[in-house]
C-alpha cells in the first residue's frame, strides 16, 4: 500500500540513524542507480551563510521573466514540505513527490539516505521529468559534502559568508569558506556575493580553477534617488528598479542573482532572453519570499523574518535603522547551537521589549527560555523582556503590549517564523 506524504517523511526520520551525515557517496550512488539526468538544460546553485533564500528568489523571478521553465529546490520550509520543490513558480503537489520517493525507494537498496537526501534526490527526479530550462539549488549545509553537490552546476553562488553551523564546517569563517567553495567547478563562474569574504574561501575557489566573479571588484551596485545601477568590468551597466524585497542587504542579494544570471547569459548561450534587461527587471519587481522582513499585516504591524544568526541580525538592525522611528517588540526564540548572544547583541538598543519564546518543545536543539532569558540578561542586561513556554504565547503577549504606531519583529529561526504563520493563518 502506497505511502501518504507524511508517511513518507515519518519514515524517512528514521532510515538513517543520523539526522545529518555529510558526504555525497552514498547519496551518488542512488542518483546513478536512478539514472542520474540532468536536472535541468542549465543549473544553478546557491550556497552561502545568510541570503540564499533571497538570491534564489530573485534568480527564479528572473528567469521566469526571461520566458524560461525553472524549477527551484530550497530548504527548509515552512509551513507544508511541499514548497521546497517549486516548478514554474508552484509548489509541486503531495502525489508528484510521493511518486518520486518511491523511486528513489526502488533504487537506494540498503543505501541508508538522510531526511534531506530524500528531498534533494526527490528534486532533481521531478526536475528531470519536468523538461526544465533552469534548475536553481540552494545548498543545505556548507557545500563541498552537501547532497546538493552531487550535481556540477553551471554557475555556483557563494552569496555570504558567517559563523553559523560550526560544529559542521569548522570554527572560523575561512573553515566555513573553504567548505562552501566546494560547490564550485573548474572553468565555470563562481559568484561571491560578499565584498569582503574570507581569505580561505578565494584560496579553495582558485583551487578549483572555476572562474570567480567579486562583487565590489568585478561588479557592484551603485544605490541612487530613483533606484540603483548594477555595473560589470566588463562594461556592462544596467539602471534598474528598487527590489521588491525588503531590506538594504536586498541589494546585495540582487547584485549577486544578477551576477549569476550575466555569467550564464553573457557567452552566447542559446537560453539567452533577448532582453535580459526585461527579464531582470521583472525579477526585481516579482521576486517573494516568505519570512524575509514579511508584513503580515495589522495595527502594529508584525513582521517575520528568519534571521537567525549575528550576520542575519545585522541585516535586520539595517533595516530597523532605515525604518520611521517606533518602539519595537521582538517576539524572539532560539536554537541552542546558535550565536545567541551575537544576536542579541547586533540588535541591542533597537529592541525595547523581547517577548521571549522557549523552542525545546518543536526541536531537540531548542532553547529553553529560561535558558534564552539568561543570554539575554548576560549580553544586554537593561533589557526589559518576559518568558513564555511556546511562540504563540510570546506573540500573544506582544500583540497584547503593542500600541498602534508600534511594531512586533518575530525573528530568530524558521520554527518562529512557522509558528508566527500558522498563527496568523489560523
Amino acid at each position: 500500500m502506497s505511502r501518504t506524504l507524511a508517511e513518507w517523511l515519518s519514515y524517512q526520520e528514521h532510515v538513517n540513524p543520523r539526522s545529518i551525515e555529510l558526504g555525497l557517496e552514498r547519496v551518488r550512488s542512488v542518483w546513478r542507480r536512478m539514472g542520474a539526468p540532468a536536472p535541468a538544460r542549465r543549473v544553478i546553485t546557491v550556497g552561502g551563510t545568510n541570503g540564499k533564500g533571497s538570491t534564489v528568489a530573485l534568480l527564479e523571478a528572473t528567469v521566469q521573466g526571461a520566458g524560461l521553465r525553472v524549477g527551484v529546490f530550497t530548504s527548509p520550509h515552512l509551513l507544508a514540505y511541499n514548497e521546497r520543490v517549486r516548478i514554474d513558480g508552484h509548489d509541486v503537489d503531495d502525489a508528484a513527490l510521493v511518486a518520486s520517493f518511491e523511486r528513489i525507494e526502488a533504487a537506494r537498496g540498503d543505501t541508508p539516505l538522510t531526511y534531506f537526501e530524500y528531498g534533494t534526490l526527490a528534486a532533481l527526479d521531478l526536475f528531470a521529468r519536468a523538461g526544465l530550462d533552469v534548475a536553481v539549488l540552494e545548498v543545505g549545509l556548507g557545500g563541498r559534502l552537501d547532497a546538493v553537490n552531487i550535481v556540477d552546476a553551471d554557475v555556483a553562488v557563494i552569496t555570504t559568508v558567517d559563523l553559523d553551523h560550526m560544529d559542521w564546517l569548522g570554527p572560523d569563517r575561512d573553515s566555513i569558506g573553504r567548505e562552501k567553495a566546494g560547490i564550485a567547478r573548474a572553468g565555470r563562474p563562481a559568484i561571491v556575493g560578499e565584498v569582503d569574504p574570507p581569505q580561505g574561501l578565494l584560496e579553495a575557489l582558485a583551487a578549483t580553477g572555476a572562474r570567480i566573479e567579486r562583487a565590489g571588484t568585478d561588479f557592484l551596485a551603485e544605490l541612487h534617488a530613483d533606484g540603483w545601477l548594477w555595473r560589470h568590468r566588463d562594461g556592462t551597466a544596467m539602471d534598474l528598479p528598487a527590489p521588491a524585497l525588503a531590506a538594504p542587504v536586498q541589494y546585495a542579494n540582487a547584485a549577486t542573482a544578477i551576477a549569476a544570471l550575466h555569467a550564464l547569459w553573457i557567452d552566447g548561450d542559446p537560453l539567452a532572453p533577448q532582453d535580459a534587461y526585461a527579464a531582470i527587471c521583472h525579477g526585481l519587481r516579482q521576486a517573494r519570499i516568505a519570512a524575509r522582513l514579511q508584513s503580515l499585516g495589522g495595527d502594529p504591524p508584525l513582521i517575520v523574518d528568519v534571521g537567525h544568526n549575528p550576520q542575519a541580525a545585522r541585516a535586520l538592525a539595517a533595516w530597523l535603522d532605515a525604518q520611521p522611528p517606533a518602539r519595537t517588540h521582538a517576539v524572539y526564540g532560539a536554537l541552542a547551537d546558535k550565536d545567541v548572544a551575537g544576536v542579541i547583541a547586533a540588535l541591542d538598543a533597537r529592541i525595547d521589549h523581547w517577548h521571549l519564546a522557549g523552542l525545546d518543545g518543536v526541536s531537540p536543539r531548542g532553547l529553553a527560555v529560561d535558558a534564552l532569558a539568561d543570554i539575554l540578561r548576560q549580553t544586554l542586561p537593561q533589557a526589559n523582556c518576559d518568558r513564555h513556554g511556546d511562540v504563540a504565547g510570546a506573540l500573544a503577549a506582544a500583540r497584547a503590549a503593542a500600541r498602534p504606531g508600534e511594531r512586533i519583529l518575530a525573528f530568530g529561526s524558521f520554527f518562529v517564523a512557522a509558528a508566527v504563520m500558522a498563527e496568523c493563518h489560523r
